[in-house]
């Protein structure tokens, strides 16, 4: 069966049962691979797009709900958002995989809340998960994307004796030696 959805601004005819999840339709048929599949449940958020607006978790909204909607994916935002730069500078991603649901619910945020306080940011934020645990440099880039810069951009601590930011190998063979293992494994 087809259907015309509206994505990114542009109407696009698919080939796909209604009840496919647009998540697969995005990835599979349009191969708008940014948004990615987490859990399939709408449990994690790395498949959040926008629908009309809203935040929406596509691996569990089927194409049929979506007539006449307006769709947006992390696509839309064309690199140079201002979250998408504010990610930058915050240094926010780690392993990268949950970033563009995360930006997505934060661009949906920031749409309706042009200065959210934290208590917002987690409101807006709570359904999206972070492996990596980078929540405080996402609630920086967000503050930073909305103009409140509140927290500082995170950088390393200035290595022992210097002035100058520890590289992280370094932090992590220091975590090691002090543990009495190698950043590779057990001790040796």
């Amino acid at each position: 069966m087809t259907s015309t959805l509206d994505i990114n601004g542009k109407a696009v005819t698919v080939k796909a049962a209604p009840e496919t999840p647009l998540l697969w339709v995005l990835r599979d048929e349009l191969g708008l691979t940014g948004t990615k599949f987490g859990c399939g449940m709408a449990q994690c958020g790395a498949c959040t797009v926008h629908v009309n607006g809203d935040p929406v978790r596509s691996c569990v909204t089927p194409i049929a709900a979506l007539s006449g909607a307006k769709i947006a994916t992390i696509e839309s935002l064309g690199g140079e958002h201002p979250l998408q730069q504010a990610w930058v500078r915050h240094d926010v991603p780690q392993c990268g995989y949950c970033q563009s649901g995360q930006i997505m619910s934060a661009a949906a945020l920031l749409a309706q809340t042009k200065a959210p306080s934290d208590e917002d940011i987690d409101n807006a934020m709570s359904g999206n998960i972070c492996r990596c645990g980078t929540y405080q440099r996402i609630r920086a880039a967000i503050k930073d994307a909305s103009g409140l810069a509140a927290a500082p951009v995170v950088a390393a601590p200035p290595a022992q004796g210097s002035d100058k930011p520890v590289a992280s190998n370094d932090v992590d063979d220091e975590i090691a030696a002090a543990s009495g293992s190698t950043s590779r494994g057990v001790g040796q």
